[in-house]
């Protein structure tokens, strides 16, 4: 069943579920460490669910719902995201609690439609800056478009200064008994939170940055995402990170991500990595295309200043898996890097070509001057080449 309950402040309920059957978040994502789906219950002068979970997880989220409610109706079901991660349980609510209201915007309310294929009976449509008051605790709803959905929003609960944030401020992994901040060590959380910020709302870091902007402005005690701890001793520090992330603030360090087919390209990164080092780059992580899922070099690369892409030659094309790289990277609009360019080629080149397309198309990018082909195997010239290439990083580096 392994939903879980907890009594987050005085009739405010975590009501979570843990989910280690799904293998790929939103049939994408490699999830090793599982997905919490994270929803909230308030029992006030009315009662309001704010999120349900993925309906894989109905039954013993209903239950869990039916026990922390002790008879009484529900009164209001809030949408903050119509992602059926969150609103899978939708209609099995409705069904067991047929009196409810829901509450959302506008987009909201079409897509409840266009997903559920149903309109509710009972809908309140809110505004920006809108309120519902429940009794002693009054709901401030805040929209944040395209974070990462155009309906999504959020709401501030001001007399105990919650933040009920939707996917904001989330991240990947089950929660393992630790559901707040001050029960968990954060660089064991800080990975998994950075892969899924760069690899769901990476793409919308502009709308994302605009967002945070709103909600710092907010005087935040407790924050509740619907993936993720709830963070109710350190808010900022979650809310400092997501900044950081948002606007592409990122460390010193190279990752290197090629493709090879006979190790001629993963002697060139293997070289690459080595000048790098000897130019006191402490920070280098090297991936081959072919091993490591793309969702965890889209993560370093967001986490570190440079990256070096390179490939041997396909079929006259840049190698099908770093391809698929360079469709990760654009799609998520990089900026704020140094980007190194390196491959190789057996009779006709075309992966060094489309990778410098990519240097000129694919996000706001420092392009390194050398760019290193070799045909066959590692020369010496290309060695030079690659040295040189270490020294204009490690200057690029430094100067950032």
């Amino acid at each position: 069943m392994n939903t879980v309950s907890v009594e987050i402040l005085k009739d405010l309920y975590y009501i979570g579920v843990n989910d280690r059957d799904t293998n790929l978040f939103e049939n994408m994502w490699p999830l090793p460490e599982g997905v919490a789906y994270n929803s909230y219950l308030i029992v006030d002068e009315k009662t309001a669910l704010l999120d349900t979970v993925k309906i894989t997880k109905v039954n013993g989220f209903i239950e869990n719902l039916k026990k922390n409610l002790n008879g009484r109706d529900l009164d209001y079901l809030i949408i903050h995201h119509m992602e059926p991660d969150h609103s899978g349980c939708y209609l099995s609510v409705l069904d067991v609690y047929p009196n409810l209201t829901f509450v959302g915007n506008k987009k909201a309310k079409a897509m409840f439609k266009d997903y559920l294929d149903m309109e509710p009976e009972n809908f309140i449509e809110v505004k920006d800056g809108e309120t519902l008051s429940l009794g002693k605790r009054t709901l401030t709803f805040v929209n944040t478009p395209m974070v990462h959905w155009p309906e999504s929003m959020v709401s501030y609960e001001s007399t105990d200064k919650i933040l009920f944030s939707q996917d904001i401020f989330g991240g990947f992994g089950a929660l393992n008994g630790t559901i707040f901040d001050d029960e968990m060590n954060f660089d064991f959380f800080r990975d998994e939170m950075r892969r899924y910020y760069s690899n769901i709302v990476g793409k919308y870091s502009k709308q994302a940055a605009k967002a945070l902007e709103k909600v710092k402005a907010l005087d935040i005690e407790v924050i509740c995402p619907v993936h993720g701890i709830v963070w109710r001793t350190h808010p900022n520090m979650i809310i400092d990170e997501y900044i950081r992330l948002a606007n592409q603030v990122n460390e010193e360090g190279v990752v290197i991500a090629y493709g090879s087919m006979y190790g001629n390209t993963e002697k060139m990164a293997d070289t690459l990595a080595r000048y790098l080092a000897e130019e006191g780059i402490s920070n280098v992580k090297v991936f081959d295309v072919s091993k490591t899922h793309v969702s965890y070099i889209l993560s370093e690369i967001w986490k570190y200043k440079g990256f070096i892409l390179g490939s041997c030659t396909y079929n006259n094309s840049v190698y099908p898996n770093v391809n698929q790289l360079l469709y990760t990277l654009r799609m998520n609009k990089l900026s704020n890097h140094i980007l190194g360019i390196f491959g190789s080629y057996g009779w006709s080149g075309g992966a060094v070509k489309e990778l410098t397309e990519f240097a000129s198309e694919g996000g706001n990018f420092e392009v390194l001057p050398t760019v290193v082909e070799t045909k066959g195997t590692l020369k010496e010239e290309d060695d030079e080449g690659l040295r040189a290439m270490a020294k204009e990083m490690a200057e690029a580096l430094k100067n950032s």
